[in-house]
């Protein structure tokens, strides 16, 4: 089990009994050692679709009761309306959820009674964990919440949304809902439906689909292309596993970037400065609508920038990722309603903003999102890539600039390089390569930016190539 870019992940069968019961305990004994919540104090908990997910927040549950939590079991819940709710209530939270990696694994989700962990807490986590595990064994049976708070979580993430757009502004629009497996299927036909769209769900699914919003698959895009042509839809939405990154395709079924997807939430709200990872297009700096700060990849880091820039001042602070989760820190006014900060990943409020645009604009998706001009970009991964073989590539890479330039001879001609998360080169003429293993799973990611598509694909391709010709040439 290991912390990445939100929350900790690993295989089920690493999880499952006492080391979910262990890092429950541990992140609890944290908040009480440090003040923040005190025993008898309400502690919610939800969950994704996954077959492990209930299994586990019932181990959960149980090592909270035994600490004398009050547990409140929020059922199968997207992220963000759990933080919000637990941002409501003013407690603790835990979402188990892997997110969009595959069944196999899964993970948990730690939130303070003021929003989610920073890295300071994810060490102290990882240091109570250790020492718990050199004491007696920890008893990891499982409990029976104390209350539901399901529908009323539910309801608060309604109504927030509902705020953000006037009534029936989205009426007459044909709205695809790729189900699947997330668990904001129902509520995205619900939040669309009373803004007067058309939803029409999609491909809902019983058995959990790993949909990554951010490289998103041949196979799904495929799907995407075919329910656009069939049902002649405007859009189709969607999220991964737990709710808290958005899916977007316009009205051919392309996928529309989630960095785009924040930069028009960004837009819709009139934020002033967003902060967003080094993986997201390097042309949001050109597009003049807003101050950008660069973080490292990871919700924790695109969170201390907002707090540091809201420390500053400044206010109107928004931040996204390369994934199009979106968070806001500042709080923002619409129609005279105010709308409370968020600072957690949100799927829906990128998902109204672009749909709010393509209506008031009255033609396609696609025309909008040709407007903000930013360069191509792509992105895909290498999956079941050990990570010790992905470690041994950056080691390589990072070794000497004579390797990195051999490395990439057969793309091009390294230029400028950065090191600020993984390893972004700009060749010589313009287009931007970047290698970053997964901080969620045994992937290496590869992005890519040029000007045209098939320069971007090209780039892509070639990217992908060389990260399996180095594995393959470095097994384990």
């Amino acid at each position: 089990m290991k912390f990445g870019t939100s929350g900790l992940r690993g295989l089920v069968q690493d999880l499952q009994g006492a080391p979910a019961a262990l890092y429950t305990t541990a992140f609890a004994r944290h908040l009480l050692a440090t003040g923040q919540i005190k025993s008898g104090d309400p502690f919610l908990i939800a969950h994704d679709f996954r077959d492990s997910s209930p299994d586990i927040a019932a181990t959960c549950t149980g090592a909270l009761q035994r600490l004398g939590f009050h547990v409140v079991d929020c059922g199968a819940l997207p992220t963000p309306a759990l933080a919000l709710y637990g941002q409501e209530r003013h407690c603790a939270s835990l979402m188990i959820t892997g997110s969009h990696i595959p069944a196999d694994r899964n993970g948990i989700k730690f939130y303070r009674p003021d929003g989610e962990i920073d890295k300071a807490d994810e060490a102290a986590i990882l240091s109570t964990a250790e020492a718990l595990r050199a004491g007696a064994p920890i008893d990891a049976s499982p409990g029976t919440a104390d209350e539901r708070g399901e529908q009323e979580a539910a309801r608060l993430f309604l109504a927030r949304n509902k705020a953000l757009l006037p009534a029936g502004a989205l009426k007459g629009m044909r709205i695809g809902v790729y189900q699947h497996s997330t668990v904001a299927r129902d509520l995205f036909v619900d939040i669309l439906t009373h803004f007067g769209a058309q939803a029409l769900p999609l491909g809902r699914s019983d058995v959990f689909l790993p949909v990554d919003t951010e490289a998103v698959s041949a196979g799904t895009i495929a799907l995407l292309k075919e329910w656009a042509r069939e049902f002649q839809l405007q859009a189709i939405v969607s999220a991964d596993g737990d709710g808290d990154r958005p899916l977007v395709a316009d009205e051919t079924g392309e996928p529309v970037r989630g960095d785009l997807l924040g930069l028009v939430a960004a837009d819709f709200l009139k934020a002033r400065v967003a902060v967003t990872p080094v993986t997201s297009n390097s042309g949001l700096e050109d597009c003049g609508l807003l101050r950008i700060r660069r973080t490292q990849v990871g919700s924790p880091f695109v969170i201390a920038g907002m707090q540091a820039a809201v420390a500053e001042g400044i206010g109107g602070v928004i931040g996204f990722e390369a994934n199009g989760g979106t968070l806001t820190a500042s709080e923002f006014v619409i129609d005279g309603t105010r709308i409370s900060p968020l600072p957690t990943r949100d799927s829906f409020l990128p998902v109204l903003a672009i749909l709010r645009e393509t209506a008031e604009r009255k033609g396609p998706m696609s025309a909008l999102i040709r407007t903000y001009a930013l360069p191509v970009a792509l992105s895909d991964r290498v999956e079941n890539m050990p990570v010790a073989t992905s470690a041994a590539l950056m080691a390589h890479l990072r070794g000497s600039q004579e390797a990195l330039a051999t490395f990439l001879a057969p793309v091009g001609e390294v230029g400028r390089v950065s090191d600020i998360d993984g390893l972004r080169v700009r060749l010589k003429d313009g287009r931007i390569i970047h290698f970053r293993p997964s901080g969620n799973a045994p992937e290496m990611r590869c992005y890519v930016e040029a000007r045209e598509e098939a320069k971007a694909e090209a780039l892509l391709a070639a990217g992908l190539e060389l990260i399996r010709a180095f594995a393959l040439a470095h097994p384990e």
